[in-house]
């Protein structure tokens, strides 16, 4: 993995965006499941999209925290 990014570099930005996205789209999935009452296909369906924004979001705080550490970030 290259070094030297700041939090201004694209790359952090995108993984910044991807994070909030994954963050904010949890915010609605209980709305979904509820939507979704009596039809527990589309539920199960809806909790894995879930779980996968989930770990996307933890991720992206991995990656976060590994180009914007003491040691990789730019001068």
């Amino acid at each position: 993995m290259a070094t030297g990014h700041s939090p201004a570099d694209d790359v952090v930005y995108d993984l910044v965006s991807i994070q909030y996205h994954a963050l904010q789209a949890a915010t609605l999935y209980e709305q979904y499941i509820k939507d979704a009452e009596g039809h527990d296909d589309v539920i199960a369906f809806v909790r894995e999209c879930q779980e996968q924004d989930a770990q996307r979001a933890v991720r992206c705080h991995q990656l976060l925290g590994q180009l914007t550490s003491e040691d990789g970030l730019s001068s």
